[in-house]
């Protein structure tokens, strides 16, 4: 029981460390990043640990574990997070999505082996991705600032909070088998990883400043958090950054 104890006390210090960045920090020139110096820090944290363990190791499960294989990993790890969508579409008020979250669920553990098999897809049942970050913006919080977490990556200081309650709410952690638990916990970050090694890969040649994009990126598609009759409004919580000056 202690790790999973540690992993509830982190989720913890990871709320805890929000909170004070938003109590403690002064806005700076951009109102969305105002920890911008922080999370460059942590940033180069994040990428150096990436390039050392992370990406090689996701690169090698790419390059020797079959297509097929990939795939039914990546199928079940999206079945057990389904559950938790499925939750949070209930806490959203949002019947459709949390009955099209539950068909999904039961459709491909039923039939799908446990969600191995996602036959729910094609079968046209819609997912609905969710999380606890995305309900308290759904009822009106803020997102807060930009913040990058260590090894967790991109963030706001809201969906930081919110980890504790998501944590909760991830099956895996709730295993109480720890070396099983922990075998999935690697698998499932190696198979997340693996799936954006393209993306990551268009960016580095892409981006003039790739904090500045991923950061940009990140706010813009947690931005849009109002679902109201099937109709998804983009709402930006903090002020948008000043225009330049024009040039005389």
């Amino acid at each position: 029981m202690k790790p999973r104890i540690t992993m509830n006390r982190a989720g913890l210090w990871t709320g805890l460390l929000a909170l004070a960045l938003l109590q403690g920090c002064a806005v700076g020139p951009n109102p969305r990043d105002p920890f911008e110096p922080f999370n460059r820090s942590v940033t180069r944290f994040n990428d150096g640990l990436d390039e050392a363990i992370v990406k090689p190791v996701a690169q090698a499960y790419q390059n020797t574990v079959p297509s097929p294989v990939r795939t039914g990993v990546n199928n079940f790890f999206g079945n057990l997070s389904d559950v938790w969508s499925f939750v949070n579409n209930v806490l959203q008020a949002k019947p459709q999505a949390a009955v099209d979250s539950f068909m999904r669920v039961s459709v491909n553990t039923l039939i799908g082996l446990g969600g191995v098999l996602d036959w729910a897809t094609p079968m046209g049942i819609e997912r609905h991705s969710e999380d606890f970050g995305k309900t308290l913006g759904h009822w009106g919080m803020a997102t807060g600032p930009y913040l990058v977490l260590p090894v967790l990556g991109p963030s706001t200081v809201r969906d930081a909070a919110a980890r504790v309650v998501d944590a909760q709410g991830d099956l895996v952690m709730q295993i109480d088998n720890v070396p099983v638990r922990n075998s999935l916990y690697v698998l499932r970050a190696v198979d997340l990883r693996a799936g954006l090694l393209r993306a990551g890969e268009v960016l580095d040649q892409a981006a003039l400043d790739k904090y500045s994009f991923t950061r940009d990126a990140y706010l813009q598609r947690r931005g849009v958090v109002i679902d109201t009759n099937g109709d998804t409004e983009e709402r930006y919580d903090l002020p948008e950054e000043p225009s330049p000056a024009p040039i005389k």
